[in-house]
């Protein structure tokens, strides 16, 4: 491959994770995804090797456990202040449908007002119903946090196979 290709690749691929990482501001965007498949690009255009297709696979371990850790940690913090199950399932289900009706924010409106509505009609308080839904927003931050750093660490990981392998 060419210089100058080589170094355009190169770029393209730093670019695109850099929109990853940054995209994951965005709560429905899917920064953690989008830095593997530059990860992914990198590999089969410059070759995986031994050690890449380690790195590789660990990149893909943490990106898997990125996806997991938002819906994870939403439906535990809500758990913990008292949601039912049926209520977290519901505000997360009408989260991804609102999010496709009213983007990029209608999921993060819709999710906390399903499970209010849902938990106020179980329990008849709206104290108690406001509580869950602060457990659910609790999550939506502590997930934001786990994905931006799993992030940092899977182009940490790219860089180090990228740079140094």
């Amino acid at each position: 491959m060419s210089a100058w290709l080589e170094t355009t690749s190169l770029v393209l691929i730093i670019l695109t994770m850099t929109v990853g990482q940054l995209g994951l501001v965005i709560p429905i965007f899917p920064g953690n995804v989008v830095i593997w498949v530059a990860a992914l690009v990198y590999g089969i255009v410059f070759g995986f090797g031994n050690l890449g297709g380690v790195l590789f696979a660990l990149i893909t371990l943490l990106m898997l456990i990125a996806v997991g850790a938002d819906n994870l940690l939403m439906g535990a913090k809500a758990r913990e202040k008292g949601a039912e199950w049926g209520s977290i399932i519901a505000a997360l289900i009408g989260g991804v449908i609102f999010t496709f009706v009213f983007p990029p924010i209608g999921g993060i409106i819709a999710a906390p007002l399903i499970l209010y509505l849902m938990e106020y009609r179980r329990i008849g308080d709206s104290k108690a119903a406001t509580e869950v839904v602060k457990g659910l927003m609790l999550g939506l931050g502590m997930s934001f946090l786990a994905r931006f750093a799993l992030g940092l660490i899977m182009i940490g990981i790219w860089a180090g196979w990228a740079f140094f392998a």
